[in-house]
């Protein structure tokens, strides 16, 4: 059941796009509206970026162009994700106001002509946001049209961090109460070190470029408190549209993919009805479609498991990477239903027209530049039909598996500060390597927020959690009490909420609970490896440490810790236990210790099958749903019989999933 208790925006899966009309013509409107009907689409984001069309000067409307816009997606039976539309402010407001432009590190002024060019401290931009929402939603909230709220766009991740005056005396006011007074911020901070310290809030700015290496307790609170101001312009937005329209859900388009990380969503997340994200395929990673499905089962556990929509994603070319290398032919078809495998109840893109000028004109679209007489506009209407015979599946969730991988942005934003042990180290890195392995494996994973319960959980994966949540130690020893395994990876639970480093030796907060003791990091140099006694390769990092408790399964045979521990057990008289993996250890001997774990704990494939063939179960009232999508360029049977939903026949068990191919079993 979805967190929204209201009724779901779509009546299926929800398809479609951004739509920008006010880009084209009124001419094109009537066309743009019959080939969404050809193409099957149900629901389009609107008014994202129309401000300035809305409000061409202050107090000055013109909202005919919309009006006509949503009566015709009306007419056609096309709901509309309707946007407050703040990502964009006008000229005039820029120019009236050039006090809310955001300021750099540097103390640079961006000046306005592109998007999400303002502060997000700036009262100016708080005024007028909450004012053209409050605008928009008497205007548009009993519209027929209208099913769901899209609150400004992509929050934090073009102006994530403004270091401007106005900034700096709201991080003061933050920081004033976080703090009971100025010696508990000195303490927190360390700002003995190098003289630092502060005599009152009065004298802090923000981490603006100084010199050398900034303090990192400074910095990680400018994290939390950049992140907290735009959480704030959220919940101001969110709460006009819900004293207008209490009817409608409200979402905001997250970016859960490759390295944003400028807002904790797990702060957002209480504030939207419905979970919504925009994923951009990196074209030239080859482990792309692995990193899709960590990103989606991140948004899944943000979800706290309820179906979630993606709001954004491309056809085929992405404008804004280094090359704009396009999709393969069925692609577009696999990426889609692989988010669906992993929970999302929507198929949209960015964006329904590809623009003809401006900054993404090479981005593409539902209706490419050569129009609706076009390979891809033809794999557009293909998909829609897909998702047609899909419809039966929205609502279920994704069936639990018996594995969590906890991840954290707080613990990501202090991972990365400077000057840490060495620079080869990456916050994601190996979550996204076990978490390949168990897809590879067809072990089913829930990729979790740190904060989350672990009931029903008998294995835990926990890479590089730099900083801890102070209860997870706790909980991670009640999983190993009742029988389950943990494994918990190197520069975890190394300091506290300040970045102040835990004392008596690493790893500090899972010590006792892994029966280890770590007296000093010892990373590899560059391109270094370090061979374990069994047989294991280890890479960039190593550790200097005794076995306090805890059975050696392997040692260092080389390198910088040769002769000591590499990764311990400490079992439990459940019959469960604590797993320390001292090393980045490379795939094969990676995919070997995870094997043992599952081992340990009795988990097994959700359906035997080789690496890139991968397999997701969706259950729900209905019944369940397996999803197949194979990633490879070999034609791989499938053991599963019912009828496969996307060739619309019978699948025998041991029917093969074509080479780049999606089936799609309703089971029984």
């Amino acid at each position: 059941m979805s967190r929204w208790s209201g009724r779901w925006p779509t009546d299926g899966i929800a398809f479609g796009a951004d739509y920008n009309p006010e880009q084209w013509p009124e001419e094109v409107w009537a066309e743009d509206v019959a080939l969404m009907r050809e193409a099957g689409v149900t629901l389009v984001s609107v008014g994202i970026f129309s401000w300035g069309q809305l409000e061409p000067a202050q107090g000055v409307f013109d909202f005919g162009w919309l009006d006509r816009v949503l009566d015709l997606l009306h007419e056609a039976g096309i709901g509309v994700d309707l946007a407050t539309p703040s990502a964009a402010p006008p000229v005039w407001l820029h120019l009236a106001h050039p006090e809310m432009l955001p300021v750099d590190a540097d103390g640079t002024r961006f000046t306005h002509g592109s998007r999400e060019s303002w502060c997000v401290s700036s009262p100016v931009i708080r005024h007028h946001a909450t004012r053209i929402a409050r605008v928009v939603a008497e205007r548009y909230g009993h519209h027929p049209a209208v099913k769901m709220w899209h609150v400004s766009n992509e929050l934090a991740c073009h102006n994530g961090r403004c270091y401007c005056d106005v900034s700096a005396a709201a991080f003061r006011d933050w920081l004033g109460k976080e703090y009971a007074d100025i010696d508990a911020l000195n303490l927190a901070w360390g700002t003995a070190f190098w003289g630092q310290r502060y005599a009152s809030f009065e004298q802090i700015l923000p981490p603006r470029r100084t010199t050398t290496i900034p303090n990192p307790g400074q910095r990680l609170d400018f994290e939390r408190f950049s992140s907290d101001a735009f959480v704030a312009h959220l919940e101001a937005e969110a709460a006009v549209l819900r004293e207008v329209t209490p009817h409608l859900p409200v979402t905001t388009n997250y970016m859960v993919m490759g390295d944003f990380h400028q807002i904790d969503y797990t702060q957002t997340t209480p504030l939207v009805d419905i979970v919504s994200n925009d994923h951009y395929l990196r074209a030239e990673d080859p482990h792309g479609w692995a990193e899709l499905a960590f990103s989606a089962d991140r948004v899944r556990g943000l979800a706290g498991g309820d179906p979630w929509v993606l709001m954004e994603h491309s056809t085929s070319a992405v404008n804004w990477q280094p090359r704009n290398i396009a999709k393969e032919p069925g692609q577009m078809l696999r990426n889609s239903l692989q988010h669906v495998a992993r929970g999302s109840d929507g198929v949209l893109f960015f964006q329904w027209r590809q623009s003809r000028a401006g900054a993404e004109k090479y981005h593409s679209g539902m209706v490419p530049h050569a129009g609706r007489d076009s390979s891809l506009f033809r794999e557009v209407v293909e998909l829609g039909a897909t998702l047609g015979r899909l419809a039966e599946v929205r609502g279920s969730r994704v069936e639990q598996g018996r594995v969590a991988l906890l991840w954290d942005t707080q613990a990501w934003w202090a991972a990365e500060l400077e000057a840490h042990p060495t620079v080869d180290l990456r916050y994601l890195d190996v979550a996204q390597r076990m978490h390949r392995v168990l897809l590879d494996a067809g072990v089913a994973v829930d990729v979790l927020p740190a904060g989350s319960s672990l009931d029903g959980y008998d294995v835990v994966l926990v890479p590089t959690l730099y900083l801890a949540p102070p209860d997870l130690a706790g909980r991670l020893t009640d999983v190993v009490a009742r029988g389950g395994e943990v494994l918990v990876s190197y520069f975890s639970g190394i300091v506290d909420e300040h970045d102040r480093v835990l004392l008596g030796g690493y790893p500090g907060a899972f010590r006792d609970l892994l029966g280890v003791r770590v007296e000093e990091f010892a990373p590899l140099a560059a391109g270094g490896t370090a061979t374990l006694s069994d047989g294991s390769t280890g890479e960039v990092w190593t550790e200097r440490m005794t076995s306090t408790g805890a059975e050696v399964l392997a040692t260092y045979l080389d390198g910088p810790s040769a002769g000591g521990p590499a990764v311990t057990r400490r079992g439990a008289r459940s019959g469960g236990g604590a797993w320390y993996l001292s090393t980045r250890l490379d795939d094969p001997s990676l995919a070997d210790l995870l094997g043992r774990v599952l081992a340990a704990a009795g988990v097994s494939s959700l359906v035997p099958s080789p690496g890139g063939l991968e397999v997701v179960r969706r259950t729900g009232a209905g019944g369940s749903w397996l999803f197949a999508l194979n990633h490879t360029g070999t034609d791989v049977p499938l053991h599963v019989s019912g009828h496969d939903l996307v060739a619309d026949r019978r699948h025998e068990a041991g029917a093969v999933v074509p080479a780049r191919g999606v089936v799609v079993v309703r089971e029984g």
